[in-house]
């Protein structure tokens, strides 16, 4: 095992897999020779050459459109966009193309692709910076769509996505690339050297897509949740005082139902916790799969705790990320609940 922060841990499997597989290649903005903006791709370029680790111009479109490319002549190509914020001018390409290319070839195609991109708020980057769009993806069939809360997941699960044959849009919470965070932004920052799961692996290993994780055990409550907010729902579940579980999805796509199923079914109580804007959000999902398929066992109504139904602000940041408190009131009001 070796120490490593999530930027460390993605640079390691990328690393490890370049060199398992001749057909993985990198691409993205800044990614070669600087190593990417937050340097997830640092020295691969160097150690690989410019063939499979390609400098793209400023154009998300043209990035994924020449990653499909690539996949549909054997490569298996790893994009990043810079920030999940500007992954709009290549959605017609993901879901038009991307997403459709092993059904309209009724399997004889498939489209190896992973596309890499920091997501979320937490570093004051304000609308154009902050943005969460997983329940967009997690829409359309034929991608896969995964999020990783620590180190350790990060680079099994990057491995995985590499190694799979359909699409995964891998999202990147950037609040949490150097250390874990509880959601209160008056602490000082906490390295992942003081967390178990900055302990990782520095050869290959998978963490498979579609498997959730239950990172705090509990008997009262089940809280439902990933990316920053997994840390943040574990210090609220402590503060609260609750004996309550707290499940990491870690996969949007495919979805682990039946963690979620027996956790609820054990403590008749949900919580369902995201970043993310509430309205639309894949919690709206996962409180409809638990309705149908918990309902009977349900000793209160479901609660949401989501961002607000407004773009990300800059000024007004931490009023808008769903920290402690909000979680810690959820928690309060479903336990009173009857």
């Amino acid at each position: 095992m070796t120490q490593m922060n999530m930027i460390q841990a993605l640079n390691s499997a990328m690393d490890v897999m370049m060199a398992r597989d001749p057909g993985v290649v990198l691409m993205g903005e800044d990614v070669g020779y600087f190593g990417g903006v937050f340097r997830a791709t640092e020295g691969l370029q160097r150690k690989y050459g410019e063939h499979r680790v390609l400098d793209s111009p400023i154009a998300e479109g043209g990035i994924v459109a020449t990653a499909i490319g690539m996949s549909l002549n054997g490569l298996r190509p790893v994009a990043e966009i810079q920030f999940a914020d500007y992954i709009y001018p290549a959605y017609d390409q993901i879901v038009s193309e991307l997403a459709r290319i092993r059904y309209r070839s009724g399997g004889d195609f498939c489209a190896p692709v992973t596309i890499r991109t920091p997501c979320g708020g937490g570093i004051r980057g304000g609308q154009t910076h902050s943005q969460s769009p997983e329940a967009i993806f997690a829409h359309v069939s034929g991608l896969k769509v995964v999020m990783p809360s620590n180190p350790y997941d990060a680079k099994g699960l990057l491995i995985a996505a590499i190694e799979e044959d359909d699409p995964v849009i891998f999202l990147e919470p950037k609040r949490l690339y150097n250390g874990p965070f509880d959601g209160d932004p008056n602490k000082p920052a906490v390295a992942w050297s003081s967390h178990p799961r900055g302990d990782v692996p520095e050869g290959h290993y998978r963490v498979d897509l579609g498997v959730a994780e239950i990172v705090r055990p509990g008997t009262q409550l089940t809280i439902i949740t990933y990316g920053t907010m997994v840390h943040v729902c574990m210090a609220a579940a402590e503060k609260a005082g609750v004996d309550a579980e707290v499940i990491d999805l870690r996969s949007f796509v495919p979805l682990d139902i039946e963690t979620i199923v027996s956790s609820v079914k054990k403590t008749g109580r949900c919580i369902v916790a995201h970043e993310a804007t509430r309205f639309g959000g894949f919690g709206g999902e996962i409180l409809s799969t638990v309705q149908e398929e918990c309902f009977w066992h349900l000793e209160a109504p479901i609660l949401r705790v989501a961002g607000w139904d407004t773009p990300y602000p800059h000024a007004f940041e931490w009023e808008y990320f769903p920290g402690q408190a909000r979680v810690i009131a959820a928690i309060k009001a479903t336990m009173e609940a009857s």
